[in-house]
């Protein structure tokens, strides 16, 4: 906000100001009276303990800078992309609802036959004396050139040696001894409200530093669950992508990703994949050339506090399996839609997004021990993690039904079950005012259990929901999807 200081302090008021000052410290020196407040005459003076206050000062980011930044890179790129068809020759990617449209069909525009030529800018660090780079996956994708910039105005062209787009990180190779290199730090000990520094190229101004607090710590974003993100409030703009995020320390931290954007901009939402997954990427490729990631086989969701009661719960913490995938290896070890998982290779699981990470962290075929809730008792499972690259897409066979929910339902015909990959189901025709439109049930849903007790027709249904008169959990199908619904029975 602007201040008009002018119309605050007017010339006029200060000259009586002043003349009134001048007046009363005159009356008060010559009468020799003390100015004491009313607080201070109604109370003994305090005594301010000056040793009990802990000083807090500023983290030292220029020397940071001084000693990382030389290591910080900026990357450029460039490649082609296939023009898309705009229905009609010469006018690539334009919108048939875009206003221009009907007037530019009209003329012919030499376009590539290959593909239009695109650039691209990003950032990166190097983490080997002999020029081994992180950065991001999503900056040198479909790259046909990677060209690396380093702090001194030396350039080299830079060798892909891998990428893995689940976890959004790129290995590059240049030809360079002696580089500067930067500290791994250990992002676990990272704290929330820790100050953070990110240094990168947005929109190509190299080596600019910006700094902000850490936000929140395991953020799974929408379609990128694999990663426990670190969020910050550090600027983070177009450029800044596989920059490195330092701690006070000096120690990379993480790798500045993603933001979150209304506008395109930054809007005080960055987020960064930790160090630590980042490495495990890069000890991958160097061993292998590739990455693998475990997989389980399973869909899981949150479990609310209703779903914790239903199934007998303490508390309601874990990952609800709704569906086990056909020959997974979970189904191989006997989990089944309606256990909760607890725990991963003695990692407690508060959240379903907690789970995620720790599978897919492993490489295919390691073992891993898992803790679960199964039909009211803990329960220990041993398994092998599967490969998240060999994953099939068959569903697990699913059963269950209901109706004193106030709904009709029917058993699904066997077109229908071929159709939704199912062994059974009842499916939801009409719902009335009652325990199933208040859980949001809808028709067209296909119920599949109740409290993970299949069920093959509506008699069968009607005697599992007499056992379970106060609350139940019905496992549902809408499109394509399973989830669990608690239902209030009363």
């Amino acid at each position: 906000m602007k201040f008009n200081f002018s119309r605050i302090f007017q010339p006029g008021s200060l000259a009586v100001f002043f003349s009134l000052t001048a007046l009363l410290v005159s009356i008060y020196a010559n009468h020799d009276i003390p100015i004491v407040s009313s607080a201070q005459a109604s109370s003994p003076p305090s005594i301010v303990d000056t040793n009990s206050r802990t000083a807090v000062a500023l983290p030292d980011f220029a020397s940071i800078v001084a000693q990382q930044g030389q290591a910080v890179v900026n990357i450029s790129v460039s490649g082609t992309v296939k023009t898309s068809d705009s229905g009609f020759p010469g006018v690539p990617q334009m919108d048939p609802n875009d206003p221009f449209f009907d007037f530019f069909k009209h003329f012919q525009f030499p376009t590539p036959q290959d593909g239009q030529p695109t650039h691209g800018l990003g950032s990166g660090f190097i983490i080997s004396p002999d020029g081994i780079i992180l950065t991001n996956a999503h900056v040198v994708a479909d790259a046909n050139d990677v060209i690396v910039k380093l702090t001194d105005k030396r350039e080299f062209k830079a060798k892909v040696l891998g990428l893995d787009k689940v976890s959004d990180v790129a290995v590059l190779k240049i030809s360079a001894q002696n580089l500067p290199v930067v500290k791994i730090g250990n992002p676990q000990s990272a704290r929330v409200g820790e100050w953070v520094i990110a240094i990168g190229s947005p929109f190509g101004f190299e080596n600019t530093v910006t700094a902000g607090i850490i936000s929140a710590k395991s953020r799974s974003l929408p379609d990128e669950g694999y990663v426990p993100f670190l969020q910050t409030d550090v600027a983070v703009n177009p450029g800044n992508s596989g920059g490195p995020l330092f701690n006070t320390s000096g120690e990379v931290i993480g790798i500045n990703s993603q933001i979150y954007t209304r506008s395109g901009g930054y809007q005080g939402l960055s987020f960064a994949i930790p160090i630590d997954v980042a490495m495990k990427v890069e000890q991958q490729i160097a061993a292998h050339g590739k990455v693998s990631h475990g997989r389980l086989g399973i869909t899981i969701q949150e479990v609310t506090q209703d779903l914790a009661g239903t199934f007998g719960l303490d508390q309601a913490a874990g990952a609800l399996v709704s569906s086990v995938s056909s020959g997974s290896p979970a189904e191989k070890a006997g989990i089944e839609s309606g256990d909760v998982i607890l725990k991963f290779n003695d990692t407690a699981i508060t959240r379903s997004d907690d789970l995620p990470p720790l599978v897919s962290s492993l490489a295919a075929g390691s073992p891993a021990k898992l803790e679960i809730w199964h039909k009211g008792k803990r329960k220990l499972v041993s398994l092998y993690v599967g490969d998240m690259n060999a994953a099939s897409n068959d569903s697990a066979p699913a059963q269950q039904a209901d109706n004193e929910l106030g709904m009709s339902v029917r058993p699904l015909t066997p077109r229908e079950r071929k159709q939704a990959d199912i062994a059974g189901g009842l499916l939801v025709e009409n719902i009335a005012n009652g325990p199933a439109a208040h859980a949001g049930i809808r028709p067209g849903d296909i119920i599949l259990s109740v409290n993970a007790e299949p069920t093959a027709s509506v008699s069968e249904l009607r005697k599992q929901l007499a056992h379970h008169q106060q609350h139940a959990a019905l496992l549902i199908m809408r499109n394509g999807q399973k989830m669990f619904v608690p239902v209030d029975m009363g």
